[in-house]
């Protein structure tokens, strides 16, 4: 992304009211329903007798946002605001540690575990992912390589704890 570009995007839903105030809400609130719905998964599946997959879910998404937290700090990128000059459409008060994005990872990972357990919920979580992803970009504080690089790291992560080993 350049500086021109994301003016643009700015100047775009800065003149769109409605736009912008759904820009927010999504960035805002996208997290939530997949943090509330995560420990509902872990309560079906131990309701379920499954203890195993709950272990699971549990161990596959801490180590994806360990490795993600530890190559994010080493790597320690500068966030679009930073690099770029740009007035972002959501303020963040963070410097660095851009890339990866722990919320991309975070939401995907989560996304692959609810993949696991049911299929619908799943596909559910990615596209509510997506969605966050966008925000993000769309807001200023990722770069588009950011999300998606967090995004692959989960997915990758999640086909190997989940349905390799």
């Amino acid at each position: 992304m350049t500086k021109s570009r994301y003016d643009k995007i700015e100047r775009f839903f800065r003149s769109h009211d409605k736009l912008y105030f759904l820009l927010r809400i999504i960035y805002r609130f996208s997290p939530y329903p997949v943090f509330v719905m995560y420990p509902l998964m872990h309560f079906y599946i131990i309701y379920c007798g499954r203890i195993a997959d709950a272990v699971r879910i549990v161990v596959v998404p801490a180590v994806t946002f360990v490795s993600v937290t530890l190559l994010r700090y080493f790597i320690n990128r500068a966030r679009p605001y930073e690099v770029l000059d740009i007035n972002p459409l959501i303020k963040k008060n963070k410097s660095g540690q851009s890339f990866p994005s722990r919320h991309a990872a975070s939401v995907f990972i989560i996304a692959m575990a609810f993949l696991y357990v049911k299929v619908y919920a799943g596909v559910a979580m990615f596209i509510l992912g997506v969605l966050m992803c966008v925000s993000r970009v769309l807001a200023g504080v990722h770069f588009v390589s950011d999300v998606v690089v967090g995004a692959v790291i989960a997915v990758i992560l999640g086909i190997f704890g989940f349905f390799i080993i």
